[in-house]
């Protein structure tokens, strides 16, 4: 299994895929389904046997591959996976035939929101499966300038997906998330370009003697402390927006508000994983001095994120936006778990982005049924659903509890091991991060109530319950959901190596007295 180049053909068979629709007429738009989601499938099953040949004990990265790219300038086709970036990519291949099956009626409508002109379909399943090709190479890239090029390559189908297929106010919000994006994306490659010539130094001066942006070599340099915290924060402030945290977060609400809905659960149950996965891969491993500098205020930024995003949560009118600050506040507890420095809080952030990627992807793909048959997104629009469409609210409930991370669902493990993880080294963060779990019963439970409990809405009446095809789309995200809250451990067998061997790295690079919770002595096992 090791000699086939898996991951190189998870990363083409998408964009062979996009490639192919072309050629299948635009009037033969079930085609065009059927051929999309047969892509998606196809891939998912591959990344599930190349799962299968993982060696959660063996070396941290496995299926690498390495050819030169631009070789004048030390650029290399570099892909392999440790555990985060596995179970990441199978994040990603497993949301996509699902979003492509949830949006089978809705391509052309845009989630519902009045957008009066028909969308081209095939347009849409393309851009999709272009969108899957990128994350896949992002979260596989284990050279730093092939990383950013995924990176950035994102970027493309979103801004489409947004501005084409978007709500009345798509322009805004596709230009708002582009120029967010490309500022940090600008900031990450002056400090990618940086790194180039810092590794052409001789060994003696802290370089490697030839220029690379191989991963594995650069996070074996010694770069002096200043260097080091410029480098660091222009990759950190990328990855912030891309997260996002407070205060570079505005374009996810105007995003979430405008693209399909379906469309969200990639964009933020994956996209903004890439954010996360790049602060622990990147940030730390290569900058450990630097990330150690920057830990006291990234922390109190990430405890802001968690109260800002959960107090905004509670005061939202739309449903998507409530959703989208639900994750700003998700997002806060992630960025605290992998900045505490302890096992606990590492193994919990990188449970959390696999987590919240299912909880918040069904959410969004429930909430995009309702506005497709309400033809609105505003809570007050709503009332008295569950007794017209009892498993839908069933499944929004369950989905609504998964969030606010209610112990027997997936995310209360990843939260709690945050939460504890934290508290074992930075008290007061521990202390704070505590009261968006409170804060979350409440945008939660609140918008449940008024959207699904209470007299029934005239509106409502009639509402159609899910169909087979819907429920399709979303039983397989809740089944993870519950069976994930009472046996994560095959997942944090997984995740726990590279989790300790980023600590190891750290720690070797950067010591630092008084460390609890450390891989060396309670081995991240929860």
């Amino acid at each position: 299994m090791s000699d086939f180049p898996w991951l190189s053909v998870l990363i083409a068979l998408p964009l062979v895929g996009a490639l192919a629709l072309i050629a299948i007429p635009r009037e033969r738009e079930t085609l065009v389904k059927q051929f999309a989601i047969g892509v998606s499938l196809v891939v998912a099953v591959l990344a599930g046997v190349m799962t299968a040949g993982f060696d959660a004990g063996g070396p941290r990265f496995q299926f690498t591959e390495k050819y030169w790219w631009i070789k004048e300038f030390g650029v290399h086709w570099a892909v392999g996976v440790d555990g985060v970036a596995l179970v990441l990519i199978l994040l990603s291949v497993i949301l996509v035939p699902l979003v492509m099956l949830a949006s089978w009626n809705q391509a052309d409508r845009s989630g519902g929101v009045d957008v009066p002109a028909k969308r081209s379909a095939k347009t849409y399943f393309a851009l999709l499966l272009v969108l899957e090709a990128a994350m896949i190479g992002v979260f596989a890239a284990t050279d730093v300038f092939m990383f950013y090029v995924f990176f950035e390559a994102m970027l493309i189908p979103v801004y489409f997906i947004i501005g084409y297929f978007g709500g009345p106010q798509r322009s805004y919000a596709a230009v708002k998330f582009l120029l967010y994006s490309l500022l940090g994306g600008l900031l990450m490659l002056v400090a990618v370009i940086w790194l180039y010539p810092l590794s052409s130094r001789p060994a003696s001066e802290g370089g490697l003697g030839q220029g690379t942006f191989m991963f594995d070599e650069l996070s074996q340099m010694n770069i002096d402390p200043t260097t080091a915290k410029w480098l660091f924060l222009g990759f950190f402030i990328a990855f912030a927006i891309k997260a996002p945290m407070v205060p570079v977060h505005t374009w996810l609400p105007d995003a979430a508000q405008q693209a399909p809905a379906p469309a969200l659960v990639l964009i933020v149950g994956v996209l903004d994983k890439v954010g996360t996965y790049g602060m622990l891969r990147f940030c730390l491993e290569l900058f450990p001095g630097a990330a150690k500098w920057a830990t006291p205020v990234v922390l109190a930024f990430a405890v802001l994120s968690i109260i800002y995003g959960a107090v905004l949560a509670i005061g939202q009118v739309d449903m998507k936006r409530l959703i989208a600050y639900t994750s700003v506040s998700h997002f806060g507890f992630i960025v605290l778990g992998i900045f505490a420095m302890t096992s606990q809080g590492q193994s919990g952030a990188a449970l959390y982005m696999v987590n919240h990627g299912f909880s918040t992807g069904a959410l969004f793909l429930i909430v995009g049924f309702l506005i497709v048959r309400r033809r609105s997104a505003r809570i007050s629009d709503f009332g008295g659903v569950q007794k017209v469409a009892p498993v839908l609210a069933g499944m929004f409930l369950i989905a609504g509890l998964s969030a606010l991370s209610l112990p027997g669902l997936s995310t209360f493990v990843s939260e709690f091991l945050v939460i504890v993880g934290t508290f074992s080294r930075y008290e007061w963060a521990g202390v704070l991060a505590v009261s968006g779990v409170v804060l979350a019963a409440v945008y939660v439970l609140w918008m449940y109530q008024r959207t699904m409990g209470g007299p029934k809405a005239p509106a409502v009446e009639g509402m159609k319950d899910l169909s087979t095809r819907e429920k399709w789309a979303v039983a397989p995200i809740i089944a993870i959901i519950v069976v994930m809250g009472f046996f994560p451990q095959p997942v944090l067998h997984v995740i726990n190596p590279s989790v300790n061997e980023t600590l190891v790295r750290v720690d070797e690079k950067d010591p630092a007295p008084d460390i609890t919770g450390n891989a060396a002595e309670n081995g991240a096992r929860p």
